[in-house]
């Protein structure tokens, strides 16, 4: 979807970039592409020299070129055949050569920032097949630039805190998510298989998700679910049923023209078990005692230390084995990190997953989370849909 260029997010690169000395950053992760020129590549070729000053230039493939100019922030794009009859390489090494002419012609050789750390990317549009590095690029950059710098770390900072259009456009998302889980509220019935609970809330979100509002081009879920007895972590979706009387839990991701929320809900078919109430409310005691620690200032290692000693506290020591707080944005997964033994401290502008979870030994237990947004005086809730499901 076209919007206005966001002068905000593009100048707080710059001033890093300044402050590094870096005469430009060649990106190709499909995440950081959108960030800096609002373009989502339908596959993950397209690659964007951002200079300190000036405009950037976008390389696409031939028949993006007429979603780049409609969607894209530069007027600057340039275009690379997906298939050359002469040329047996793969796209990515067109656009690889591509941006090192940019490079050269525009004069910017001195330092080069390259994603040298990438850690994750995001999927492109298309979605299943993501396209990766070959240590040919990297190597490429060496040979045209004076010096290349690792430019993650730099993203990464000015990626943490988000600009007014990130955040209107995360919740566009986070407004889908809703919708897909009050459609499966309404529809969820015990015996279901835990496939089609999820195959019912992605399939309802791409629906109404596209065009939706006249604000979103496209829009994708992605779920993990499991029922009862099969709530577990890092485990597929299976053809187990839906429980009666117990909850079906729901990992939540939603991409709306690149950005994300990270979301865990839950249903509940029935009357909730006296054991699952008791698990919820310790939980509901948990993560609003988190969510009011989550403010500007606060420390972030002392968030994943409170939610772990409370869950510890309830009985549950050890738990949960995967990360309670993170940052959400052009990934469902982006720094900053809660960690004990880390650092960092919560800023405005940050927008937050926090999860804390309780997974019983053989099988069941819960885990809720929500994206919040980092305010001068306190956080707000992103999706409306309810973390206690009993409502």
């Amino acid at each position: 979807m076209a919007y206005p260029v966001d002068n905000k997010k593009l100048e707080r690169v710059r001033a890093l970039m300044r402050a590094q000395g870096l005469d430009a950053l060649v990106v190709r992760a499909p995440d950081n592409v959108i960030y800096l020129t609002n373009y989502w590549p339908m596959k993950g070729y397209a690659c964007a020299v951002f200079p300190v000053e000036g405009d950037a230039t976008l390389l696409v493939i031939e028949p993006q070129l007429n979603d780049a100019r409609r969607t894209g922030w530069t007027p600057d794009i340039r275009t690379f055949k997906g298939y050359d009859e002469r040329d047996p390489r793969p796209p990515t090494a067109r656009s690889l050569e591509l941006s090192l002419d940019v490079l050269r012609e525009r004069k910017l050789t001195r330092r080069v920032g390259v994603e040298l750390s990438q850690n994750f990317q995001i999927c492109d549009r298309m979605v299943g097949e993501p396209t990766v590095y070959t240590q040919g690029y990297f190597d490429a950059f060496r040979g045209v630039g004076r010096e290349v710098a690792d430019a993650v770390p730099l993203l990464v900072q000015a990626r943490m805190i988000k600009t007014e259009q990130e955040i209107e456009r995360m919740r566009l998302a986070n407004e889908l998510a809703a919708l897909g889980m009050e459609h499966a509220r309404e529809n969820i019935r015990p015996g279901m298989k835990e496939s089609e609970v999820g195959a019912m809330i992605e399939g309802h979100i791409h629906a109404q998700g596209v065009g939706y509002k006249g604000k979103v081009e496209m829009a994708r879920a992605f779920t993990l679910v499991w029922s009862g007895p099969g709530i577990a972590t890092f485990t597929a979706t299976s053809n187990r049923p839906v429980q009666a009387d117990e909850p079906t839990l729901v990992e939540l991701w939603v991409v709306a023209d690149g950005y994300w929320t990270d979301l865990t809900k839950n249903l509940c078919p029935g009357t909730l078990t006296k054991k699952y109430v008791e698990l919820l409310e310790l939980l509901l005691g948990i993560f609003n005692e988190a969510v009011a620690y989550a403010r500007d200032g606060a420390d972030l290692p002392g968030l994943d230390r409170l939610i772990r000693q409370r869950i510890a506290e309830g009985g549950y020591p050890g738990q949960p084995s995967h990360p309670v707080c993170h940052g959400v944005g052009a990934r469902a997964h982006e720094p900053p990190y809660a960690h004990q033994a880390g650092s960092g401290t919560i800023q405005a502008g940050m927008v937050l997953a926090i999860e804390p979870g309780v997974y019983w030994e053989g099988g069941g237990g819960l885990r809720l989370e929500d994206d919040f947004l980092i305010t001068k005086d306190g956080n707000e809730k992103l999706c409306s849909f309810p973390d206690d499901f009993r409502r």
